[in-house]
């Protein structure tokens, strides 16, 4: 059955996601909001799409971020990527710059002014990073990154990078961290779509003003051992 619907679900996500990036491709030579607003729908149709056809539902807990903040995420998914755009307003996406290349999905991410890096240029990327966080940070976005630079399977950790340090230090704003369990429901590699309850949980913020290590002791720690128990509830919900 979890074959089936999975089967469903992404035959379902591509269909829907080739009608709308198709209708909404007038929308690049419109004001960037629009698009924004096409990014934000195509994120909520695919939530609605995986709960009602694989069985996959969501909760947030912990207060949802707004405005110039920094939100530090576990990253399981690509789930982590599409409900942060749904639920979070014209979040500024920390990505791979080899995500610009794909067709309509860079074009999408570079007109919704994602921060694209290099990650092999080096300091010169650290720069970059700091120079396009500070401009969403003065146009009251919120800045998204994953602290460990790509995906991990769920109950995996990976060092973390020091571009989130750089953000912190250099921006002077709040940083939230989150714990996800998505990775549980939908693998980062995989076909199969899981049904249950996928929890993001934004964690206490750290305010502004730490040293180097200070933060990245407390951000690890605090994202870790709060991913490490949602994925532990639902696997105790699995065998009950």
């Amino acid at each position: 059955m979890i074959l089936l619907r999975s089967a469903a679900f992404n035959l379902s996500f591509y269909l829907m996601s080739v009608v709308i990036v198709i209708a909404a491709t007038p929308l690049f030579l419109l004001p960037t909001r629009l698009t924004v607003k096409a990014m934000a729908f195509w994120s909520h149709a695919t939530l609605w799409l995986l709960r009602v056809i694989a069985g996959t539902d969501y909760e947030i807990r912990g207060k949802l971020p707004e405005g110039p903040v920094l939100v530090a995420s576990k990253h399981q998914s690509m789930w982590d990527t599409v409900v942060m755009t749904a639920i979070l307003n014209h979040p500024a996406m920390v990505l791979k710059r080899e995500l610009l290349w794909i067709p309509f999905y860079g074009w999408y991410a570079q007109k919704a002014r994602m921060i694209a890096i290099d990650r092999d240029s080096g300091s010169s990327a650290i720069r970059r990073l700091i120079a396009q966080g500070k401009a969403a940070i003065a146009e009251g976005r919120p800045i998204v990154i994953f602290p460990e630079g790509t995906r991990s399977a769920a109950g995996a950790k990976l060092p973390y990078k020091p571009g989130v340090a750089a953000l912190y230090r250099q921006l002077g704003v709040a940083c939230v961290p989150a714990a996800v369990n998505s990775g549980l429901f939908w693998a980062r590699r995989g076909f199969s779509r899981k049904p249950g309850t996928i929890v993001l949980e934004f964690l206490e913020p750290i305010p502004p003003g730490l040293d180097r290590k200070s933060f990245m002791e407390t951000l690890e720690t605090r994202i870790e051992a709060a991913t490490d128990r949602l994925i532990a509830e639902a696997k105790a919900g699995d065998r009950s």
